[in-house]
């Protein structure tokens, strides 16, 4: 446990992943996952707290680790991401290639930085990426205020507008989208 202390608080992390062999994670071992050392320090377990009275006697990571881990991949969405913390109820995830392999972790605190871009940015990054400005062949212009990107101009083809706005939204800090579009 020495070193589990040295490095929350040298990182200020809260979990770690548990690797196996050459760096496949089989789970994590969280704050969560110490609090039963702690409850169970002075008193008795009762029977129906077998799990936690059993985490309370862990000595090493694996009798401690919460597994299997819930893991995504590195080309997964912050979307994605957000989604599968939020329905897996985890705050952090470790991300994992082909084979299990440990290449990072992404927490949700990682997530919500996205929210933190400043409308330049995130105007900038929908001007070039879906607008496909600096000269935009659809005559559409976008204006982020509080995070919120308007869309506004002229599409000769409305099936795209779905499309777009769909794009829009995708740029990391877009909270939600308006389109404001005439006739062409």
């Amino acid at each position: 446990m020495t070193a589990w202390r040295y490095t929350v608080d040298h990182w200020k992390v809260s979990a770690l992943p548990v690797l196996e062999g050459e760096g496949r994670v089989i789970g994590v071992v969280s704050e969560a996952d110490l609090l039963p050392k702690e409850e169970f320090r002075t008193d008795e377990p009762l029977p129906d707290e077998f799990a936690a009275a059993s985490k309370a006697g862990a000595v090493r990571a694996g009798e401690l680790v919460s597994s299997p881990a819930v893991t995504v991949h590195p080309d997964a969405t912050l979307a994605e991401a957000a989604r599968v913390m939020a329905t897996r109820r985890v705050k952090r995830l470790p991300v994992v290639n082909g084979v299990g392999m440990l290449e990072g972790v992404v927490s949700r605190s990682d997530l919500l930085k996205v929210f933190l871009r400043t409308d330049a940015g995130i105007e900038e990054d929908i001007r070039h990426s879906v607008l496909g400005e600096p000269a935009s062949p659809a005559g559409l212009d976008v204006m982020v205020a509080d995070g919120v990107a308007t869309i506004r101009g002229s599409l000769s083809d409305r099936s795209l507008v779905p499309l777009v706005a769909r794009a829009v939204r995708a740029a990391e800090g877009v909270v939600d989208v308006r389109m404001d579009l005439g006739a062409p």
